[in-house]
């Protein structure tokens, strides 16, 4: 390709650490690219959960008027904050090779607090809700910022922990002796994956970034955003999502919380991994018929 191909990125140091890869990826394949950094309200505004700002896309909207303008030709995203629903005109490209989807508690080197009562930081529902289905007697308080500012708040604050995607600290080479595996909680729809969108009528680009998609990944998070998607969820409500594939066979986990994270409906499935394109609405469908349906109703009321 003769052009320099343009990323935009969010400018945290975990989002412009996925355009570089993104970047490095495209420049072995032999493409010139250069990064170009956009603020995004989920950045700028800290004072509010995600959950209370009602922007779908909170932290790719900026990216997607700036690629629907031509300032940028495509754009890099950690997946887990994409909507189910791309904007009309803009395409998936490729979704690289994912990390680690695991949820970590980081804290303060003593876990006593998990035999009585103890203060949790999580700016996400889905992490809210789990934690308190499994420890009600204690208090969450809600936490934002990038990943180097969330982990400040818990040191100078009174919280026992605070919750981190696994992948975000590693990547940015930031993760704390001091962690904990949650691996009882459900992370969520393709958390640890990083997806390039473009613009659907590119086709130079599309071929330039098709050798970056990982083909494992891009169907186990097809199968979790679908399982989204169909719940009508998005960032307002607590669902968990899990896709795993071994010798052919797709393993699949979903859940579905109530707010306060009393309620919980749970679907595990095993196909096929020919079948895979309709599993993750049927699991969806199988959680709404046993409860879910009326679980959703009540969270956006």
């Amino acid at each position: 390709m003769s052009k320099v191909i343009r990323i935009g990125t969010r400018d945290s140091e975990l989002a412009l650490w996925q355009a570089n890869t993104v970047k490095d990826q495209l420049e072995e394949l032999g493409h010139q690219c250069s990064l170009v950094p956009v603020k995004s309200t989920g950045d700028i505004v800290l004072d509010k959960p995600l959950y209370e700002l009602g922007i779908t896309g909170i932290f790719t909207k900026t990216l997607d008027i700036a690629m629907l303008t031509g300032q940028v030709d495509i754009a890099v995203h950690s997946m887990k904050d994409v909507p189910t629903a791309l904007p009309h005109g803009i395409v998936k490209a490729a979704v690289l090779k994912r990390h680690n989807a695991q949820d970590i508690l980081v804290h303060k080197g003593n876990l006593d607090f998990l035999k009585t009562k103890g203060k949790i930081a999580t700016g996400s529902l889905r992490r809210k809700a789990q934690w308190l289905h499994r420890f009600p007697d204690h208090e969450v308080t809600d936490l934002r910022g990038n990943v180097n500012t969330r982990l400040q708040k818990l040191k100078d604050s009174d919280w026992d922990g605070a919750i981190f995607a696994k992948a975000g600290l590693e990547r940015i080479n930031v993760l704390p002796s001091h962690h904990t595996v949650l691996d009882w909680m459900l992370s969520a729809p393709a958390q640890g994956a990083m997806m390039v969108v473009a613009l659907q009528k590119d086709e130079e680009i599309l071929e330039a970034l098709a050798p970056l998609n990982h083909h494992e990944s891009d169907i186990c998070t097809y199968i979790e955003r679908d399982f989204l998607r169909t719940l009508e969820g998005g960032c307002t409500a607590p669902i968990g999502a899990f896709a795993s594939i071994e010798n052919d066979i797709i393993s699949f986990h979903g859940v579905l919380h109530s707010l306060n994270g009393k309620e919980k409906i749970k679907v595990d499935k095993e196909l096929p991994i020919i079948q895979y394109k309709n599993m993750g609405k049927e699991c969806a469908q199988i959680l709404l018929h046993n409860g879910g349906a009326k679980m959703m109703k009540r969270i956006k009321e």
